[in-house]
């Protein structure tokens, strides 16, 4: 146990001494490398010879993608090598020290910048350490939040995909100074951290020598791609779901009875929900010309409603013809009352689909029940004859009147009676116009919803 006791201490003895002696080699070192060095120039042994910067992006997190003002901001891992010809030693003179961290500010570093930047923050990356390499090889890695421009095409929103450039270059050095190459083939996802709004599909990198107006020298950069694609289920269930289901209320507005008096009221709360929902969509989306598909199907539906609201005024009309009202012309009573009331299934007043036809009561029968006199009661019907305005017509009695007096009596009293049917069956053939053509536009109009529907789903997917 002594033994065991006394090797442990003189190994951590000893590894404290190595240590200690590093750190003093390694504050010699810097001593020694900072001593004629000068951080304003590029670190090139011949001035006409390039330095070659490696540059390799890591995405970690897309914190937003603002459509409206075309804005992307993410965080990003950003590692830039490359090699300086003033900071090298040999190892063995420095207790085999390979490697040394040191503040990023005693050492040149290549003024790579995001082209495309959107904020106002001029600030670069973060100030950290460098790791410093006997070689001469420089390793930094600084995390970043950038905000850069991307232009954002919302045709197809919710089921969008987006390319959204991200583009490093340096701001003074051309391509004969600063040569940057890529560190990998893409953008590391690696660690990138899930989104709730977008899917990360990839993030290609390409390497172009561009040219530009003001400068005759060829200028590098490196331009990654990042491919996102928008996770539509919020957007389904919040913004297209309510609308299909709304849409297909407008419809209905047909089959409702006319005097129920709520027909124009439904048409013109859809219609507002319908504008509610398009605001919604139109706040977040940017102002360009080019409309998303939830845009124009929100138009087309709205301008739907409005149509069968339109026509649902027109239909009223016609319901609520009187007796003052002309007759039902003879092409429409043969077109709308003969073929497609069957068509359509639209009975008489009093009728339904489950009613034998043996069992139903004739609207205005043809032969007429007669009663006594004094029993006879006379229905009261709007625009009727005034003698049918009395309950009772015993005043009319024989024991006073002379015969021709009684005739004449009675025939005024069924004259007045075939005026009345004859306004009541004008009036009912009116009201069956109403409602077969009802019936008409209430299945166009589902067709119309059904198909836009199917419309934009296939068009947006």
């Amino acid at each position: 146990c002594v033994c065991v006791c006394v090797c442990v201490c003189v190994c951590t003895y000893v590894y404290a001494l190595s240590h200690g002696a590093q750190g003093h080699y390694a504050r010699k070192l810097l001593a020694d490398l900072m001593e004629d060095y000068s951080n304003a120039l590029r670190p090139v042994d011949e001035t006409d010879k390039a330095l070659n910067v490696s540059l390799q992006i890591t995405l970690s997190q897309i914190k937003d993608m603002d459509e409206r003002n075309q804005v992307l901001t993410t965080y990003l891992w950003i590692r830039l090598v490359w090699y300086d010809a003033y900071l090298k030693w040999n190892k063995e003179d420095y207790d085999d020290l390979e490697m040394i961290n040191i503040p990023s500010d005693l050492v040149w570093k290549p003024d790579i910048v995001l082209y495309n930047k959107a904020d106002e923050d001029s600030s670069g990356a973060s100030s950290t350490n460098v790791k410093l390499r006997y070689n001469g090889e420089i390793v930094w890695d600084s995390p970043a939040i950038t905000k850069s421009t991307c232009v954002v095409d919302v045709s197809y929103f919710p089921f969008d995909w987006q390319q959204c450039k991200l583009t490093f270059g340096s701001w003074t050095y051309n391509g004969n100074q600063v040569d940057i190459s890529l560190g990998m083939d893409s953008g590391d996802l690696s660690d990138f951290v899930e989104n709730v709004e977008w899917e990360c599909h990839g993030m290609p990198a390409v390497r172009n020598v561009m040219m530009y107006g003001c400068c005759s020298d060829p200028y590098t950069e490196i331009t990654y791609t990042l491919l996102l694609k928008r996770r539509s289920s919020f957007y389904i269930f919040n913004l297209l779901l309510p609308c299909f289901l709304i849409s297909f209320l407008a419809p209905l507005g047909f089959y409702l009875p006319a005097d129920s008096g709520e027909k124009v009221s439904l048409g013109v709360t859809v219609l507002l929900a319908l504008t509610v929902f398009q605001l919604l969509v139109a706040e977040s989306m940017p102002p360009a010309e080019s409309m998303p598909y939830i845009g124009k199907y929100y138009i087309a539906t709205m301008t739907m409603i409005t149509a069968s609201t339109s026509l649902t005024i027109f239909i009223m009309n016609i319901h609520f013809c009187g007796a003052e009202a002309k007759p039902v012309p003879h092409w429409a009573k043969v077109l709308i009352i003969d073929y497609m009331s069957k068509i359509f299934f639209v009975y008489e007043v009093g009728e339904n689909c489950t009613t034998a036809e043996s069992e139903r009561t004739p609207l205005y029968p043809e032969k007429s029940v007669l009663y006594p006199m004094e029993k006879l009661q006379v229905p009261a019907c709007p625009g009727c004859c005034p003698c049918l305005q009395h309950k009772q017509v015993a005043c009319f009695s024989l024991f006073y009147l002379s015969l021709p007096q009684v005739v004449k009596n009675i025939q005024y009293i069924a004259n007045c009676f075939r005026e009345q049917k004859a306004n009541c069956v004008k009036a009912a053939e009116w009201k069956k116009v109403a409602k077969v053509m009802d019936r008409f536009f209430m299945w166009i109009f589902f067709i119309m919803v059904f198909l836009m529907s199917i419309l934009i789903i296939a068009k947006a997917s």
